[in-house]
């Protein structure tokens, strides 16, 4: 009985070990993979971006974020992010709306509308001329944002697209663009919340020389 237990307990720290190191390797790939995606991103585009929206906090102009799911999610924190993180003490502040946030609003859109219209509609109230558009969208192909940067471009606005794979349709439609040079959708949209952090931060960091 003892040597039966024994050889139970061996196979079972075995198995533990290998899956420990199975699951150390896994860590370890995906770590390395965002860190190779990231290196990737061209520092042209990343400053482009940078400059319009310093441009829009030079002018006071409004900056208006959209995206889906987890896009949605970065939406958010981006606008978040501009109004305080990138605040620097005693200066003038951005003016950013995430068009993500407005539960009851979206919904009645969207039902009352459509989906593909849950953006653009906001826009319709909100926007003034010269604002900036962002929208965010691994596959570069979400209608609604599609919509409402048509709608931006059409009326003067700045557009800017955050994307991965090769793009999408945004990459075509917009001023600017980032793309995240991934096919997987979990690190298009880690890089997504980097640059964005990325982006914050020397904003704040350049209100702070001014």
């Amino acid at each position: 009985m003892n040597v039966t237990r024994a050889k139970s307990e061996l196979s079972e720290s075995t198995v533990q070990r290998l899956t420990y190191l199975r699951v150390e390797r896994s860590i370890r790939k995906y770590l390395d993979e965002v860190r190779e995606v990231l290196q990737k991103i061209p520092v042209g585009d990343i400053r482009r971006v940078i400059d319009a929206l310093a441009l829009a906090y030079s002018h006071d102009t409004q900056i208006f974020i959209m995206g889906n799911g987890g896009s949605a999610a970065t939406a958010s924190h981006f606008a978040n992010d501009l109004n305080k993180a990138a605040s620097s003490d005693g200066r003038r502040r951005f003016r950013a709306v995430a068009l993500t946030d407005n539960v009851p609003l979206l919904t009645a859109w969207g039902n009352d509308l459509s989906y593909d219209d849950i953006f653009v509609e906001q826009l319709r109230n909100l926007y003034n001329k010269g604002a900036v558009v962002i929208g965010i969208s691994g596959s570069g192909n979400s209608a609604n944002v599609l919509k409402a940067l048509r709608f931006a471009g059409d009326s003067g606005g700045t557009t800017i697209g955050f994307t991965g794979y090769q793009g999408g349709k945004i990459r075509s439609i917009v001023d600017e663009c980032i793309v995240v040079p991934s096919n997987c959708m979990q690190q298009i949209e880690d890089a997504h919340l980097v640059l964005e952090h990325l982006m914050c931060t020397v904003l704040r960091e350049e209100i702070a020389r001014s």
